[in-house]
């Protein structure tokens, strides 16, 4: 990912300074997809692995936390 973030800052750099080719333009915009899909992932893994629980210690997790959690669950063949 690393590598990927230090690309997509490279070229917006030369973007800013000299403009991009067409050819460069694409693979900004192709890396900065693949960048958000890695950040997304990690934010949705972040979250299924997030319980919410009141003062009283009863989980109030959100239904559709919920779901999603043994959606994950079930399609990891019952590993978290």
């Amino acid at each position: 990912m690393i590598s990927i973030l230090a690309r997509i800052n490279e070229l917006s750099r030369k973007q800013h300074i000299i403009g991009l080719s067409v050819e460069e333009e694409q693979e900004q915009t192709a890396l900065r997809q693949d960048y958000l899909k890695i950040i997304r992932g990690q934010l949705r893994s972040t979250l299924l692995s997030v319980s919410v629980v009141d003062a009283d210690g009863n989980d109030v997790t959100p239904e559709k936390l919920t779901h999603e959690k043994e959606i994950n669950y079930k399609d990891n063949d019952g590993k978290y």
